[in-house]
């Protein structure tokens, strides 16, 4: 049974990721900062093999305490899902400490939980390392505002862009892919079509699972659709 570990499991896509992964047969270690306080998380475990940790993605210590507790766990695909948004970005009033706060979740997070999770994606067959990124992140579809959130999202696209091709003389495959327009609470304020969660996280799986090397080079969204990096 191929094993799925997911960041920010808690809630929205990464709870709809987490029950997808379940029910097409896989087991799945979420992680999220607070387990006890997600029922709705801890109720999945009867749609399948699920093991639920306590992994705040932002405290590098945490990220190795979990990396070492599942010492010797083969981890087939690793789903970096965990992210903030923050959307009072107004030019001429931006919060620097705001902004270093999205850079550490979006960015930096990601890579140091693919970091230490290596050697277990090395031991798995799979080794598939998928983030989360956004269409906000496509530097060829700039728009206005949302400076933290779209900033976040170009860097870590090409970070892991560049530790993909590191990785992949060792059979890892890197990818970033966008979730869609998902109804969350950062795109309510928008009148666009949006797709719920649960779509999104079916999607996702479903994408992932077939996933090619080929496509890790690309950035696309769950449903093929590529985007301008």
């Amino acid at each position: 049974m191929p094993t799925v570990l997911i960041t920010g499991a808690s809630r929205g896509i990464g709870l709809e990721m987490t029950r997808a992964f379940l029910t097409r047969g896989h087991s799945v270690v979420a992680t999220c900062r607070d387990p006890d306080g997600v029922p709705a998380l801890r109720a999945l475990g009867r749609e399948g093999a699920l093991e639920v940790l306590a992994m705040d993605v932002a405290d590098p210590a945490a990220v190795d305490a979990c990396a070492a507790a599942l010492a010797g766990r083969p981890i087939d695909i690793l789903v970096n899902n965990a992210g903030v948004a923050h959307r009072d970005t107004r030019f001429g009033a931006l919060d620097y400490d705001a902004w270093r706060r999205v850079m550490d979740v979006n960015l930096l997070a990601p890579v140091k939980v693919l970091e230490a999770f290596l050697p277990h994606l090395l031991a798995g067959e799979g080794r598939k390392a998928v983030s989360i990124s956004s269409s906000l992140g496509s530097i060829g579809r700039a728009g206005g505002d949302n400076y933290f959130y779209r900033t976040s999202k170009a860097a870590l696209n090409m970070a892991m862009r560049a530790i993909g091709h590191d990785l992949a003389a060792r059979g890892v495959m890197v990818a970033v892919v966008s979730p869609g327009f998902v109804d969350t609470d950062f795109t309510r304020g928008s009148n666009a079509p949006k797709i719920s969660a649960r779509e999104s996280g079916e999607g996702l799986a479903a994408y992932i699972e077939r996933m090619t090397a080929e496509d890790s080079r690309r950035f696309l969204r769950f449903n093929g659709d590529e985007l301008p990096w």
